[in-house]
């Protein structure tokens, strides 16, 4: 039996028709979509523009490109929709991504960008360092930061920060990178093993503590 109502069953169906269709009628029915995706692609990257101190036409752009892209892969893959929901709830899902990966993309690729005193404070928790050491964040951040400028290699540098400050999707690093996910997971071992090393030594952690 069907999750969805006739009329939504038949809303889809026409989706899936016209999309599927070529000339006028599938022109329209891309038109129509894309102004949906836009609709969705500016609310979705407008909740994420202050995190990522994006605004104006820079945001709007990001907005454009991802609903254009999302509408290319759809139309791609229209009839792998299988009708079990709404067509524009499932088109949500390629554009939502699409802004995700260009709004981290863009955020990576701005020079000069300083992270906030905010964004370590919150290392501590996402590094999964105990609340007994927390209550000397302060200078434990300090530490982190010398340990992240020295201990480091550029590369896990570039993975640590991203993965873990900014909160990068591993997909979108890897895809900005040109690397494998496997290739990330492995710096980011690695980074994680040096940092724990260095802070032990300095006496930040414990030997039982992980980083």
């Amino acid at each position: 039996m069907s999750s969805v109502s006739a009329e939504v069953a038949r809303e889809n169906r026409a989706w899936v028709r016209d999309l599927s269709s070529s000339g006028d009628r599938r022109e329209l029915a891309s038109r129509r979509l894309y102004d949906v995706l836009l609709r969705a692609a500016r609310a979705e990257a407008g909740r994420r523009a202050a995190r990522m101190r994006l605004a104006g036409p820079e945001l709007d752009d990001i907005a454009h490109q991802a609903a254009a892209d999302a509408l290319l892969a759809i139309c791609g893959k229209v009839e792998t929709f299988r009708g079990d929901c709404k067509f524009t709830t499932w088109a949500y899902k390629f554009v939502i991504f699409d802004v995700a990966a260009k709004v981290n993309r863009h955020f990576w690729q701005r020079s000069g960008v300083a992270f906030d005193e905010e964004d370590w404070d919150r290392l501590p928790a996402r590094l999964g360092i105990e609340p007994e050491a927390q209550a000397e964040s302060r200078d434990l951040m300090t530490a982190v930061r010398r340990a992240v400028d020295e201990s480091l290699t550029a590369k896990q540098r570039t993975v640590f920060v991203a993965l873990v400050l900014n909160g990068m999707p591993t997909d979108v690093l890897a895809d900005q990178l040109g690397a494998t996910h496997n290739a990330i997971y492995k710096m980011m071992y690695d980074a994680r093993r040096k940092l724990r090393a260095t802070l032990v030594d300095a006496g930040y952690l414990h030997e039982r503590q992980a980083v």
